[in-house]
């Protein structure tokens, strides 16, 4: 049994309505999790409850609550809702993502991928941090992925909302991936000794919905269908987040980089310490929360 009295646990898991983290649902609601779907589109996030349900007996256990992590507002309205819903947080899967062909912003002002896939997590995880400490042991979970090895070269801290650049949707995507690791690792290294820990992992290639609904335009919509005959299920996929939000072994492992349930090396700047401080301290100035 993981960390927490067996029923008693309380899951969010973001973006849980499909794909990857629909998977992740499935499985912590399986092991007795209360788990919360926040997803932004509120139609799909109740027909993933009602599946999750049919397919675990879960009951009211899975339920869902708005959350838009391209919005800080949202961000802040859906740890409202939450804390007044539940008096703990065990564990945080911090999954949803995208990858956008061309360049958007926010109603905040920042490009689209760099607030959902980092700053709507950074907030979420800060607003949240004194709930998961008081429910402690407990464990955030951060899904990245293996194209962070190229995000360096895209990573320019004078420009990261891509605006003096040529946009490059997926160099946009991989900084992202790369802020996801090093966010994680920071993340661990101010949470030591308080009984939470902080992993990151990279899920593998997955059949989804991924870059299949327009967000990656029209080559996304060709070249994703073709590959995927070559990926994994979104259960095969969810494996490792399932794994570092509930086995035992590694209860006390905080910082590290997992690939098919396994611990991995990241890249050489993912594993750099002033890096991830520098971002640390940007995303604290641009979330409101220094």
């Amino acid at each position: 049994m993981p960390d927490g009295a067996p029923g008693r646990r309380v899951s969010i898991v973001t973006g849980g309505n499909s794909g990857i983290g629909l998977a992740t649902v499935v499985g912590l609601a399986t092991r007795g999790d209360t788990v919360i779907i926040a997803a932004r589109d509120s139609r799909r996030a109740d027909a993933a409850v009602a599946d999750v349900r049919n397919r675990t007996g879960a009951g009211e256990r899975v339920t869902s609550l708005p959350l838009d992590l391209a919005s800080f507002a949202s961000v802040r309205s859906f740890v409202e809702q939450f804390s007044e819903r539940h008096d703990r947080c065990d564990v945080l899967v911090a999954n949803a993502g995208l990858m956008l062909h061309d360049r958007q912003l926010t109603e905040d002002g920042h490009e689209r991928q760099f607030q959902t896939n980092h700053l709507g997590h950074f907030l979420l995880v800060a607003l949240l941090r004194e709930r998961l400490i008081a429910s402690a042991p407990a464990r955030v979970v951060v899904v990245s992925s293996g194209a962070h090895k190229v995000g360096r070269r895209n990573l320019d801290f004078d420009d990261l909302d891509w605006d003096r650049r040529r946009y490059r949707g997926f160099g946009a995507y991989a900084a992202t991936k790369l802020m996801n690791v090093l966010f994680t690792r920071e993340l661990a290294r101010r949470l030591a000794g308080s009984g939470v820990t902080a992993n990151a992992l990279h899920p593998g290639f997955v059949r989804s919905n991924f870059a299949l609904q327009g967000d990656y335009g029209r080559l996304g919509e060709i070249l994703v269908p073709l590959a995927h005959p070559f990926a994994i299920t979104p259960e095969k996929g969810a494996a490792t987040s399932i794994y570092l939000a509930t086995a035992p072994d590694i209860s006390r492992l905080s910082g590290s980089y997992f690939y098919k349930c396994r611990e991995r090396p990241p890249s050489r700047a993912a594993q750099n310490t002033a890096l991830a401080q520098k971002l640390w301290t940007v995303s604290e100035e641009l979330t409101g929360t220094a």
